[in-house]
């Protein structure tokens, strides 16, 4: 299958690559998310998060009314293909409220919720950026299983509890909260509300977590007698479930992204091969061929998702599979990346200017980072059993 784009999306990828060239520094490859740990980072993918919403880029895909373009499918995709080869900073620290928090509240919030929170979103202000609060220390890929309460209290909603590996809470505004609204629930996936809550309550701790390597990204969060009005709950009380099925379902549809991401590394490695005089290698070509053609098979499953989607089909493992897929081929490129580079590969990308520094780092950042990022919206297997049960039809084991 051979996917092709028309004189509108080549428009619109002509633009974007315009974009890069005159807002952003050159060569600037796979660090988005290094970057946007530190103050000075963050500061330059708010600026540059403001600038795509002045073109219409950051929501694109949004209908009009709420503040986006009407984007179709395909105009979506090509933005996302080129905004993630070439690293555009300013979409991975507002990622929550783009790509599942806007577009749930258009789907499950109330007019008031829809008014306060998406344009913010939609034009890419500080008030506008979103954190999830998914997992807890014993509720990770079963999610179903977790603790954090939210228990009414008049017009109130009083919640305490923990969540972990919450992305950007240091930066964030408001958090997309997912608890237990009813412990009594018969079974464990019932019961579950969705509440947002204002990151600046009393009653919330935000810890760091840093990673091996140094990186903060993620967070701790604490709720002691945490206060939130009823009006903060998005949909109906106690069935938050197939809500949040939704919004995960928005959170693993990015293989474009991801593959296109791999692809530029590739680039940047053969260039990098064909530099030292290591492209005259044949076991070193055989790698390069051997990612070459995993990525092409992982963009085209990605396109296959999306064109089903535009056909009108309903695509339930299609989005687990991809992101399986996306893991393993990271998981790949920075193994092999780091091989054919060497010790070199083992610089720090902080020292990006250092003489023994290759290709600013990326690829130390990919091999480490990406143990982090198969983790991330549902481990590996889940989505493996996901695809078992819903593609191949098999049955389960419990």
């Amino acid at each position: 299958m051979e996917f092709k784009y028309g004189e509108k999306e080549e428009k619109l990828r002509t633009e974007i690559r315009e974009f890069v060239k005159a807002e952003m520094p050159p060569h600037f490859i796979g660090k988005q998310f290094e970057d946007e740990t530190s103050a000075e980072g963050w500061a330059f993918s708010m600026s540059m998060s403001k600038k795509l919403a002045e073109k219409g880029w950051l929501t694109m895909s949004w209908p009009e009314e709420f503040g986006g373009m009407g984007a179709s499918h395909w105009e979506r995709v090509v933005f996302s293909e080129e905004a993630s080869y070439w690293g555009i900073p300013g979409l991975g620290m507002g990622i929550s409220g783009t790509a599942w928090v806007g577009p749930s509240l258009m789907l499950f919030g109330t007019r008031e919720q829809q008014e306060k929170y998406i344009p913010p979103i939609a034009a890419g202000e500080p008030d506008g950026i979103w954190c999830t609060g998914y997992s807890e220390p014993d509720a990770g890929s079963d999610m179903a299983a977790m603790q954090t309460t939210a228990i009414r209290d008049g017009d109130e909603y009083v919640i305490n509890g923990q969540k972990v590996w919450t992305s950007c809470a240091h930066w964030a505004r408001w958090l997309w909260l997912a608890c237990r609204t009813n412990p009594d629930a018969p079974k464990k996936h019932q019961g579950l509300s969705l509440i947002i809550v204002d990151m600046q309550s009393e009653g919330l701790t935000v810890r760091p977590l840093e990673n091996y390597v140094g990186g903060h990204v993620f967070n701790e969060l604490f709720f002691k007698d945490l206060r939130v009005p009823v009006e903060n709950l998005v949909g109906v009380e106690n069935a938050g479930w197939s809500q949040l099925m939704t919004a995960l379902s928005f959170e693993r549809g990015t293989a474009v992204g991801t593959t296109a991401a791999a692809r530029r590394m590739l680039d940047e490695l053969v260039i990098y091969t064909k530099a030292t005089g290591q492209i005259k290698q044949p076991q070193v070509r055989q790698k390069l061929a051997e990612l070459a053609i995993d990525i092409q098979a992982a963009r085209l499953m990605a396109n296959e998702a999306v064109w089903k989607t535009v056909q009108g089909q309903t695509v339930i493992h299609e989005p687990s599979r991809d992101k399986a897929n996306g893991d393993i081929l990271q998981e790949k490129l920075g193994r092999i990346g780091s091989d054919i580079i060497g010790v070199y590969s083992q610089m720090d990308l902080g020292l990006e200017d250092n003489r023994w520094s290759r290709l600013k780092g990326a690829f130390e950042h990919l091999y480490h980072y990406n143990i982090g990022f198969a983790i991330a919206a549902g481990t590996t297997d889940t989505q493996r059993n996901i695809v078992g049960q819903f593609g191949l039809q098999l049955p389960r084991a419990y």
